[in-house]
C-alpha cells in the first residue's frame, strides 16, 4: 500500500509513527550500527485543529519549532507536511507511516503534551554519544534499569536523539511499558520487522509507503 503526502496527512492520528531510511554516510552508519532498516523516526501529533506536526529529534534548524517559534536542533515539534517534505526532498529519505491503534484519547493527549513541554529543546547528542548511549542502553540486563535513565535527571535527559524521544513519549502516554530504558531503543525497534512491546491494547499497523 502507498499513499501520497496529501493523503498520509489526512489519515494520520496523533501516535502514528513516522520512520524513514536515507542513502548518506551517516543514514547507512547507523543503520549498520543498529541492524535496522531506517535510520530516523518520528511520531504524529494532530491535536483539535491543529495541522499535523511531527515530534522528533534531529541535528537540522532549518524548520520552525512550533512549540517556541524558535529554530534549534535537537528535540523538536514541526510542521509534519514541512518535516516529511524535507526528509523526503532535501535528505532523499523514503518515507513510512504506521497507524496507531486505537485511537488515542484526552488522557494520552494530555501526556503527549506535558512530554513535549518538558523535552522540548532537549539537544541532539553527537555521532559517538549517542553510539555510546544506545550501547549502554542495549548491554544491560532490562529489568535491572526498571526506573532508570541514563541521565541524572531522568524526566529531562541531557540530550536525546529520534528513537529515544519517541519512546519515552509512548511509555508517558502509556503506549509502552517502561520494561526498557528509553535509550534501549532505536529507529528499527518501530520498524515492523521488529518487537516493539507496546502494552496491551495497543498496536501498529504494517507500514505504508508515503510519496511526495
Amino acid at each position: 500500500m502507498a499513499l501520497n503526502l496529501d493523503e498520509a496527512l489526512d489519515h494520520t492520528r496523533t501516535g502514528d509513527i513516522w520512520v524513514f531510511r536515507g542513502r548518506t554516510r551517516a543514514d547507512r552508519a547507523i543503520r549498520a550500527l543498529t541492524n535496522a532498516p531506517v535510520n530516523h523516526v518520528g511520531m504524529t501529533v494532530a491535536i483539535d485543529d491543529l495541522p499535523p506536526l511531527m515530534w522528533h529529534a534531529e541535528l537540522g534548524r532549518s524548520l520552525p519549532d512550533v512549540w517556541t517559534g524558535e529554530r534549534h536542533s535537537g528535540v523538536q515539534l514541526h510542521d509534519l507536511r514541512a518535516a516529511v517534505t524535507r526528509w523526503q526532498e532535501r535528505y532523499h529519505q523514503q518515507a513510512w507511516l504506521r497507524q496507531l491503534t486505537p485511537e488515542v484519547g484526552r488522557a494520552e493527549e494530555d501526556a503527549l503534551l506535558r512530554v513535549i513541554a518538558r523535552l522540548n529543546g532537549v539537544s541532539f547528542p553527537s555521532t559517538s554519544r549517542l553510539a555510546w548511549r544506545w550501547l549502554r542502553g542495549r548491554t544491560t540486563r532490562p529489568k535491572a534499569l526498571i526506573g532508570r535513565r541514563a541521565d541524572p535527571d531522568p524526566m529531562r535527559p541531557a540530550v536525546a536523539y529520534c528513537a529515544e524521544v519517541v519512546a519515552l513519549t509512548f511509555e508517558e502516554m502509556g503506549i509502552l511499558p517502561e520494561e526498557y530504558p528509553a535509550n534501549w531503543y532505536d529507529p528499527g525497534k518501530f520498524w515492523s520487522g521488529d518487537k516493539l512491546p507496546l502494552s496491551d491494547g495497543w498496536a501498529l499497523g504494517a507500514e505504508i509507503a508515503v510519496g511526495g
